[in-house]
């Protein structure tokens, strides 16, 4: 396999609490006013990605795994998840509440959904003064009935908030209540599922004027934490990776460059995805490169023995699946 950094096309996605702060403060090619998710990189059905350049333009990601299989993602990648591209790399514009909501871990989601659960990751880009998330319940020990009674009188009674700043990182598993508030706009790393349970959604109404779905019971046996720890602590370091998140389904360090840095990659055996959240810089593998800028992505084949990047001062989500 040819390696290269390889980018896709956006797959710009409208909501109901979208925004569009994708478009202008993230540069996506839109004249929507209410998009909430750029998919960058994604193997959902109905959703795949497909390369926008290069050597393997017009080749969809799930083409990529069928045809080179672990030299594409990686040999324990592909051993344990076949044809299936495991992540999902998203931004995200909360122009309003986004539902608060839970996700089925990996074993509710095969039973019910023959799916993958949905364990996740938030980096806070942007943000308007005050903005929030819903992360965790109060009440630790609450019985978890009282998501069949929560309503507009009580919600932040229930559900504990925080405040956020930009290049805050959050760390949200499976089977955790959460919500991103107004206003702010995220880097987000998932496992490849769009499974939401939603247990309440501030009496919004669909086209039709019926309330939005709840998922009431399924949130109930969904949820398995209810603390508020979220959050993660992590010192930056200039031209190095500084670990946010190392878990079984991916691991996210912040990679910040000035000037050249030489970064190697032949000792994993993974993919690498870089999610450019400050500045721009140049990613050159090969002699191929890149020119990738805030809120644009790009994916290094397994194969990939080393990038060099250039900036003035730029910072990348760096993302890959340890051993």
């Amino acid at each position: 396999m040819k390696a290269y950094p390889i980018t896709f096309e956006p797959i710009l996605i409208e909501k109901i609490w979208g925004g569009s702060k994708l478009r202008t403060v993230l540069n996506k090619k839109t004249t929507e006013e209410s998009i909430g998710e750029s998919w960058e990189i994604s193997g959902v059905a109905g959703h795949i990605s497909v390369v926008n350049k290069g050597a393997y333009k017009g080749l969809s990601i799930t083409s990529l795994v069928e045809k080179f299989n672990k030299d594409f993602v990686g040999f324990s990648n592909y051993e344990r998840f076949g044809n299936e591209f495991p992540l999902l790399i998203k931004f995200l514009d909360a122009n309003q509440n986004l539902s608060i909501q839970v996700h089925p871990d990996d074993t509710i989601a095969k039973q019910e959904h023959n799916s993958f659960g949905k364990t996740e990751m938030w980096y806070v880009m942007d943000h308007e003064e005050d903005a929030e998330i819903i992360l965790g319940l109060k009440d630790k020990n609450v019985d978890m009935d009282i998501l069949q009674h929560v309503e507009k009188s009580n919600v932040y009674d229930v559900f504990n908030t925080e405040k956020v700043k930009k290049g805050d990182a959050y760390f949200i598993p499976a089977g955790k209540v959460h919500a991103i508030g107004a206003g702010v706009v995220i880097a987000e790393i998932q496992q490849t599922s769009d499974i939401t349970y939603r247990v309440y959604d501030w009496e919004r109404t669909n086209s039709d004027g019926q309330p939005r779905e709840l998922h009431l019971l399924e949130s109930i046996k969904a949820t398995k934490e209810t603390s508020d720890e979220s959050k993660k602590e992590f010192t930056v370091k200039t031209n190095a990776s500084s670990n946010v998140v190392d878990c079984d389904y991916f691991t996210t360090n912040i990679l910040k460059v000035q000037k050249g840095y030489r970064q190697h990659y032949g000792h994993l055996d993974s993919f690498v995805i870089l999610m450019c959240v400050v500045g721009s810089a140049s990613v050159t593998v090969n002699g191929i490169t890149e020119v990738v800028s805030k809120g644009e992505t790009v994916l290094l084949p397994a194969t990939t023995n080393e990038a060099f990047l250039f900036a003035e001062d730029a910072e990348f989500l760096e993302v890959y699946i340890s051993e």
